[in-house]
Formats: structure tokens, C-alpha cells, sequence
């Protein structure tokens, strides 16, 4: 049995919104056994992000400037212009994605790192987002450990039925109504 095979993501937790007026803002803590030098590569080269990111970068976000993303796992290939905002290694690293910002924040945890993600997101589908990045950073995590999990994102996550509980449980917390789509897989 594959790694992917035995990963079960655990309950919602570390995750927060932030509210003002119809802009939410998704704070999503978590603490990784990987000191932040290891951490900052994962978020910034294209090739550890194409393990684990729901989108491929055409360049290492490690620098202040204009990046494409290319979505992964949207229903047609979306490519958009993004903007490198913010770019200190190994703490800071901000961005657009779309419409959207992004802003990691890396902090020293003895031999590891606290790793908080600021994502705004529609909130209609702030518990979608909560349960995709449970997911992103579960197989960050994995993959910085050599245990690497494939990259599961898009409609191959919310295949995957712990999703469906995650967006679930996420919503509960944000006081939200979770999004049925797609319809949960039958077992």
C-alpha cells in the first residue's frame, strides 16, 4: 500500500477567518518538523511546488515580481499573471493569485517551523479553500519528511472522501454552510 494510499488527513483544525464585511480572510496555522530554510524552498521552487501546490509557477517565487500560476485540477487549464509582493527568506513570502492574496509566514519552532497561511477567499467557499490547503499542506509536510504523497489537488482532492468530511468540519468552525459540490463519493 503507496503512501497515498494509507494518508487519512486528520480533523479541521488551526484555522481561523478573519472577517471584513464580504472579505474573508482563511488563517491556517500548522507546525512542521522542517526548519523554515527547507520550508521556504518548498513554497518557492517550481519544482517542489508542482509536489504539492495547487498551481505550478513558470519561475522560484524567491523574488520580488511577475510570476504565471497555472491552476491545477481546474476543470479548463487556467494560466494568470501573479505578482511576487513580498520575498524574505526565509519568513515572508506574499503574492497574488488571481484575485486573490496570499501571504506564508514562517517562524522558527526549535527545529522546526510554524508555517501561517493568510488566504483571502470568497466566502462562499472559505471551508473549500480550509479543507484544500489541510490537504496542500499535509502532503507539504510528507514530502519535506521524503514520505512524498503525490500532489492532490482540484477535483482529485474533492474526490478524495476526507475532503468532503474536512469541508464539512471546517464550515461547522466558520459558522458557514458548506458547499455540496461535487456530491460526496459513495462508499
Amino acid at each position: 500500500m503507496s503512501g497515498r494510499e494509507k494518508y487519512a488527513p486528520g480533523a479541521a483544525f488551526g484555522a481561523e477567518v478573519q472577517k471584513e464585511g464580504e472579505r474573508w480572510t482563511l488563517v491556517l496555522v500548522r507546525d512542521l518538523r522542517h526548519p523554515p530554510v527547507k520550508v521556504w524552498k518548498a513554497l518557492t521552487e517550481p519544482e517542489q511546488l508542482r509536489e504539492w501546490a495547487p498551481f505550478d509557477s513558470d519561475r522560484n517565487l524567491g523574488t520580488v515580481g511577475t510570476a504565471k500560476f497555472s491552476t491545477v485540477g481546474a476543470p479548463t487549464p487556467h494560466v494568470a499573471e501573479t505578482q511576487v509582493k513580498r520575498a524574505e527568506e526565509p519568513r515572508l513570502l506574499e503574492f497574488s493569485w488571481g484575485d486573490q492574496d496570499i501571504r506564508w509566514e514562517l517562524e522558527p519552532q526549535g527545529e522546526g517551523t510554524r508555517l501561517t497561511l493568510w488566504h483571502n477567499i470568497n466566502r462562499k467557499f472559505i471551508s473549500m479553500g480550509a479543507a484544500g490547503w489541510h490537504i496542500c499542506i499535509d502532503v507539504l509536510d510528507a514530502l519535506l519528511a521524503e514520505q512524498p504523497l503525490g500532489r492532490l489537488v482540484g477535483a482529485d482532492a474533492m474526490k478524495f472522501g476526507d475532503w468532503q468530511r474536512l469541508n464539512a468540519e471546517y464550515a461547522k468552525q466558520f459558522g458557514v454552510e458548506a458547499p455540496s459540490w461535487p456530491n460526496p463519493p459513495k462508499r
